[in-house]
């Protein structure tokens, strides 16, 4: 008979401490997924975001970094007929900052989200040259 849980019987340790001994930020340390790439006029980000709602995304920018918070909901009604076993589909939120520096404004940027890749086109900062200064010699 097959066990729904999947154990082996011959593992000398209780799967009990599978779960004790698993680093939670292992597990979801994957999430957000980001690529960069520098398109010379602007930068571009795509971040992992699947199974994610539009309205369930905040972007914010804050002293030169730009703040991605997301909202994950993947527990279904549980009946009363019926009980989850193991779950293992994160619900919850987290959220990701990167520094893009303080010249950048919220104008800057244009997100759209598509088949769960978030896509950020951030536009780079005109880079002015410094005027020298000179130092007179004494």
């Amino acid at each position: 008979m097959n066990n729904i849980a999947n154990r082996n019987r011959y593992n000398l340790v209780d799967p009990f401490f599978d779960d004790f001994f698993n680093d939670e930020r292992n597990q979801y340390g994957q999430m957000m997924r980001t690529d960069i790439t520098d398109h010379g006029d602007h930068y571009e980000m795509k971040i992992e975001l699947p199974d994610v709602k539009k309205e369930d995304i905040h972007l914010s920018l804050e002293d030169g970094y730009l703040t991605i918070h997301a909202t994950f909901n993947h527990k279904e009604n549980e009946h009363e007929h019926h009980k989850v076993i193991r779950r293992e589909r994160y619900s919850g939120s987290y959220e990701r900052s990167f520094s893009i520096g303080s010249n950048v404004s919220e104008s800057d940027i244009k997100a759209k989200l598509e088949n769960g890749i978030l896509t950020l086109h951030i536009k780079k900062p005109e880079v002015k040259e410094a005027p020298k200064k000179y130092i007179s010699i004494e």
